[in-house]
């Protein structure tokens, strides 16, 4: 299945660069809450060779109440930098499931200055699929300088988002799923009320994916457009907490549009009494 992403790589193209000096390849992996799994002792009984785990339940902000919020460029250019990742490097980022968890990696990257970062389409589920080697046990990199930059443009704040449907400047797309949007199932972490935000649009992430792959831009277009998006208006992409927020934002530049991302997602809005929420159609 084609894709036209200029941010994705091919299984074939990681394992011809496997080794590279100047490729690095990046397990980003992370579980939801619910699922009880363990994305570390996974990435440790295999992966990838090479790779180095993106923990972003780590590599965040220490001083946020909510999950895994991006942490100063400083912060995260010292601990990218202790995983062996330097700037001007090629960077690989895959995940278990083939297309969740990286694009938030990737777009984390992306933000704080990285050129060259991708994702390895397909991620492991195609690349065990084609026989290729994983190796277990963690991975060490000789430390690397990064100099981390924050484009502060590409984030949007719950301030942002609130003006936004208020104002209508700009299109609010949630990637959750349809139970989780409507109320209709608990959130999956507690205290959190149910529901969305008035007047957003709703669009599951794995709307835009197909076998753990990105699908092409005629189906992106049009599951934007079925969602009651205009593509030709300013965006913003939420979800649970701003990880496949990121799959939208990834699909959005697939068909040359931009997006900024709310950052905190449904995590911060559902906790905040003071912002409203909806469970309306």
């Amino acid at each position: 299945m084609p894709s036209r992403s200029r941010w994705l790589v091919s299984t074939e193209w990681l394992a011809a660069h496997l080794g590279a000096p100047d490729v690095v390849v990046v397990e980003g992996t992370y579980q939801l809450p619910t699922t009880g799994r363990n994305a570390e002792a996974e990435y440790l009984a295999g992966h990838i060779p090479h790779a180095v785990r993106f923990d972003i339940d780590k590599i965040k902000d220490p001083a946020s109440p909510y999950p895994h919020m991006i942490p100063s460029p400083d912060l995260f250019g010292t601990e990218v930098g202790k995983l062996g990742i330097g700037s001007g490097q090629t960077i690989v980022v895959y995940d278990a499931f083939g297309m969740f968890s990286a694009p938030r990696v990737w777009w984390t990257f992306r933000i704080m200055g990285a050129r060259d970062v991708f994702i390895l389409d397909g991620g492991l589920p195609k690349w065990t699929a084609e026989g290729r080697p994983l190796e277990s046990g963690p991975v060490t990199r000789s430390p690397h300088t990064f100099h981390a930059r924050l484009d502060h443009s590409a984030v949007a704040s719950a301030e942002d988002v609130l003006s936004a449907l208020t104002t209508g400047s700009a299109q609010v797309v949630d990637a959750r799923g349809p139970a989780r949007f409507f109320g209709e199932m608990p959130e999956p972490r507690p205290g959190m009320r149910a529901g969305h935000m008035p007047g957003a649009r709703n669009l599951p992430f794995d709307t835009l994916v197909s076998e753990g792959r990105l699908v092409d831009e005629e189906a992106i277009r049009a599951a934007f457009t079925a969602a009651g998006v205009d593509l030709d208006r300013p965006i913003i992409t939420s979800c649970g907490s701003g990880v496949t927020a990121a799959v939208l934002t990834l699909a959005l530049d697939s068909i040359g549009k931009s997006a900024r991302l709310y950052d905190g997602s449904w995590a911060e809005w559902g906790l905040r009494p003071e912002l409203p929420v909806t469970t309306a159609a």
